[in-house]
């Protein structure tokens, strides 16, 4: 009685195993389209269908039914959104940097870190000077440093690995900028 009641609950693992492996199938990554909700015209017989005796081969799970027809009558196409007009980039003016600012800037200019913006070079910069103001030692401010200078969109690896940009960045601040 223990060996079909176990062979039993086997068949229905696995019937379950290849129902659920079955819905998973077509190797669609993507939809294409908006899913719809529809109710099913029958109930699945799975699992109200007899357990086979053993020595039986499993019957193979069915396939799921085709999805059900779209309407006759076509979507209309979404309302157009007015979009606001775009805006003309703006080079910062050199003229809002102070001496201390543009002191630094220029000096990492020289070092070979040129930032997409002053702003991004000014972020790095206050971020050392709080951390020097705290006693942060250099090694644990580089790995903050490292990354957001790695993020810049000016940054290329091919100039320089991000490291030596960001001790750059730490020394020239130091020096510059605290």
């Amino acid at each position: 009685m223990y060996r079909t009641r176990g062979t039993m609950l086997g068949v229905v693992a696995a019937v379950a195993a290849a129902g659920l492996l079955a819905g998973c199938g077509d190797e669609e990554s993507t939809a294409t389209s908006t899913p719809t909700l529809s109710t099913p015209a029958a109930a699945s017989s799975e699992s109200s269908a007899p357990a086979p005796a053993p020595g039986e081969q499993t019957p193979a799970p069915e396939a799921p039914a085709p999805p059900p027809e779209e309407s006759a009558a076509p979507e209309a196409p979404p309302e157009e959104m007015e979009r606001p007009a775009p805006v003309e980039p703006q080079e910062p003016a050199a003229a809002e940097l102070g001496p201390k600012e543009q002191t630094y800037i220029d000096e990492l200019a020289k070092q070979g870190v040129n930032p997409s913006t002053p702003d991004t070079a000014l972020s790095i910069g206050s971020y050392v000077c709080s951390q020097v103001a705290q006693g942060t030692p250099d090694p644990a401010m580089l790995t903050w440093v490292t990354a957001m200078a790695g993020a810049d969109a000016a940054f290329d690896p091919a100039k320089m690995p991000v490291e030596q940009a960001g001790q750059i960045y730490i020394n020239t601040a130091k020096a510059h900028y605290c």
